[in-house]
């Protein structure tokens, strides 16, 4: 499970920050493992609600992160400019998910319902724990409460049912927790 899918393209990461001066940048990978990122090019980046093409002149592992340098991205200045830019490719070029996997966005905006029927709010977004990834799941008006919940994303355990097609989720999570 990794990723956000638009309907042409796929969000893989985010530009973090600036690295150094000469314009790279600390990337925050969606991929698992976060190397994946670095295998796509060009790389399609959100600026002003368009999607542009960069090439990667270079890459690297740093600590426990990434950084990588644009083609035509030459100093600090300019790297900072692309701070929190989402970064995608487009989907065809993704492999095909075997059957019962998901891309993060595939997930987000879906209503989560209890096994009992009982709506918990919509998946606003995934993050990763080390242990599981986990659904932040947010109550909405018609939800049985307003509240924010931490479900972990465990298929059978905890997830019993995902159906993209109408756009809900099923857990056997206690809506007390």
């Amino acid at each position: 499970m990794s990723g956000n899918t638009t309907e042409e393209n796929t969000v893989l990461g985010r530009i973090a920050s600036v690295y150094g001066v000469k314009g790279w940048v600390k990337i925050y990978s969606h991929t698992d493992p976060i190397e994946n990122i670095l295998t796509y090019s060009p790389w399609l980046l959100k600026i002003k609600g368009q999607w542009k093409s960069f090439e990667i002149e270079a890459s690297k592992r740093h600590g426990k992160g990434l950084v990588a340098k644009l083609v035509g991205v030459d100093d600090r200045e300019i790297a900072r400019t692309y701070n929190g830019v989402e970064i995608a490719v487009e989907s065809h070029r993704l492999p095909k998910l075997e059957e019962g996997e998901f891309y993060w966005s595939q997930l987000e905006n879906l209503t989560v319902y209890t096994v009992s029927g009982q709506l918990l709010g919509k998946v606003s977004h995934l993050m990763e724990t080390g242990a599981n990834d986990v659904l932040v799941v947010k109550g909405n008006d018609e939800s049985i409460d307003r509240n924010e919940r931490l479900i972990p994303y465990l298929p059978d355990q905890v997830i019993k049912e995902i159906d993209l097609e109408t756009g809900a989720i099923r857990v056997d999570w206690d809506p007390e927790f």
